[in-house]
């Protein structure tokens, strides 16, 4: 079950970290490209979600590497399916409708609770 949580897991964390640095250091205007929704949200809410989305990748990895606060794993994924549940929301009440990341992420912060279970 350890070596199941590293595979879903661990590109999770790399997902969210790289996601939640460019919401961070990155302008409105150079994420449009990739977020189109950037500009229905306020930049300290956005530089929020981001520093949200880089505590989440290290809760889901630290724990389990140092051996405490092992309940905080499941914290971490159960908060970024709440986030991906939000995310849905906001692109099928916007432009785009394009979820399937979204719902793929969904589905893995999902598994990452149930394997985080066992660790």
């Amino acid at each position: 079950m350890n070596i199941a949580y590293w595979i879903v897991a661990g590109p999770l964390c790399l997902f969210y970290l790289y996601a939640g640095t460019l919401k961070v250091i990155r302008s409105p205007d150079q994420l449009r490209p990739m977020m189109s929704w950037v500009d229905r949200m306020p930049l300290p809410a956005l530089r929020a979600l981001g520093t949200v989305e880089i505590l989440g990748a290290a809760g889901l990895v630290l724990p389990p590497l140092t051996g405490i606060a092992l309940p905080l794993t499941v914290v971490a994924a159960g908060g970024f399916v709440l986030l991906q549940a939000g995310a849905i929301v906001v692109h099928l009440t916007g432009e785009d409708r394009l979820i399937a990341l979204n719902v793929g992420l969904f589905t893995t912060a999902g598994v990452s609770i149930w394997l985080a279970t066992g660790l």
